[in-house]
């Protein structure tokens, strides 16, 4: 009985540490661009006449900690910084966290992000950890289709 339950125990144990492992390094993952991060969608908002009136982004990141994303965006266009206000909201999907982000560009921030050789978003968590990813070439054309139309 007491070989059961020591084997009981060490593999308790093991799934502890493997699943201690797991959960943090998915919260501290890395990636080369933001697409691979977090799900994103951007979106332009037009006047009667077609030109710029607005355009947002909306971030949705899962993790499995606790820590709240704060109310601070960096948007770098080639470099060039942008701080934004945002907007956050953190509900509980299962054993995960999903952290959402919503934010307004401010209209002349548009023209830069139209003419961006590379666009950058950085945002903060409470815990002291901060994202800071480019986006992907697919993305970055994508932005800047739907601020040509």
């Amino acid at each position: 009985m007491q070989k059961i339950l020591m084997g009981v125990g060490v593999v308790l144990i093991l799934l502890g540490i493997f699943g201690a492992s797991y959960t943090w390094h998915y919260d501290h993952r890395e990636v080369e661009t933001l697409d691979k991060y977090a799900a994103t969608d951007f979106q332009v908002g037009r006047d009667i006449d077609g030109n710029w009136e607005s355009a947002t982004l909306s971030l949705w990141d899962y993790r499995y900690d606790n820590a709240r994303l704060l109310n601070t965006v960096i948007v770098f266009t080639d470099g060039a910084p942008w701080e934004i206000e945002a907007v956050t909201k953190q509900t509980q999907k299962g054993l995960r966290n999903e952290n959402k982000l919503f934010f307004h560009f401010p209209k002349s921030s548009l023209k830069d992000l139209l003419l961006a050789k590379e666009i950058r978003v950085k945002f903060f968590y409470d815990n002291g950890q901060s994202i800071d990813l480019p986006l992907g070439r697919k993305d970055l054309l994508a932005w800047q289709r739907k601020l040509r139309w």
